[in-house]
């Protein structure tokens, strides 16, 4: 599933397609993804100039100006492309190639910028919702969701009053999209051996008695901020599914200092341990026993 990097990686790539550009024609080849379209989904997009491209925890969200969002998620395979003219040829090169079925091409946005935004999703996971801006605040999606890891209000003092007194390991709690929004398995297993913190410690313990911030979680909120700004920057990660909207990779997985590195020297100078791995919550942890604790 990608996660918050591969989704703003994404975003950046539509940006200055779709920003300022009408939606003269859309397409949806299908009758639903994972979910139904609505039934006046296409109405509501064609015509509408996208007056903004954002992003929330892990949806792309095209304000548009009617007042309405088209929300977006891209689900376990889902990608868009952005080609310029001819449908056939889509630009860049990649190890793993996505789907080259467009049977999987499932929407399809005519921009007035003269390109063509493709959405195309071999299982279907994705979804897309078109939502009333005075709305969003109710909209079961998005209700709930904690803060933006790279807002400004995210600090160690929001995630200690977060993570106080929480009974549940701080790897779960950083999974738990109600504490902080996008982080996915990838991303909490750099940053928490980033931080040199042990992904099955209390969260309770990144706040005192007094619910103040302790040094764990101002070490931890730095780690997590340079595990995201770096990702970013190097394109998100491509371990299945993900791919920039040019078709090429993410290569941030060349500079997994944890993740998928079980058996292999720890990478913190002088430890000397060795990386493991282990189920928790239903999915991989790797960690450092030796300088995680």
């Amino acid at each position: 599933m990608p996660e918050l990097p591969e989704v703003e990686t994404v975003r950046r790539g539509l940006q200055p397609a779709m920003e300022g550009s009408k939606i003269l024609k859309a397409e949806a080849r299908r009758k639903d993804l994972r979910f139904p379209f609505q039934k006046d989904f296409i109405a509501r997009l064609e015509g509408q100039t996208v007056t903004g491209l954002g992003r929330r925890a892990k949806y792309l969200m095209a304000d548009l100006a009617s007042g309405d969002v088209l929300l977006m998620h891209l689900g376990m395979s889902g990608s868009f492309r952005v080609l310029e003219g001819d449908l056939n040829n889509a630009p860049g090169q990649f190890h793993h190639p996505r789907s080259e079925d467009r049977a999987h091409d499932h929407v399809v946005f005519h921009m007035s910028s003269g390109a063509a935004i493709v959405f195309n999703d071999p299982r279907r996971f994705g979804y897309m919702k078109i939502i009333a801006r005075n709305a969003l605040e109710d909209e079961p999606l998005l209700k709930g969701l904690g803060p933006e890891p790279l807002g400004n209000e995210f600090d160690a003092a929001m995630l200690a009053r977060s993570c106080f007194n929480k009974k549940t390991s701080l790897k779960a709690a950083l999974l738990d999209q109600r504490v902080v929004a996008g982080l996915g398995n990838i991303y909490v297993c750099e940053a928490l051996y980033r931080s040199h913190l042990s992904p099955r410690r209390l969260a309770a313990t990144l706040a005192t008695k007094k619910g103040e911030p302790t040094d764990y979680a101002g070490r931890l909120v730095g780690a997590i901020h340079a595990v995201l700004n770096q990702a970013i920057k190097a394109g998100g990660s491509s371990i299945n599914d993900h791919r920039l909207t040019s078709g090429e990779l993410g290569y941030f997985q060349h500079s997994f200092q944890v993740y998928d590195r079980e058996g292999e020297k720890c990478q913190t100078k002088g430890c000397g341990g060795i990386v493991r791995r282990f189920v928790q919550n239903g999915r991989s942890t790797f960690w450092c026993p030796k300088c995680q604790k």
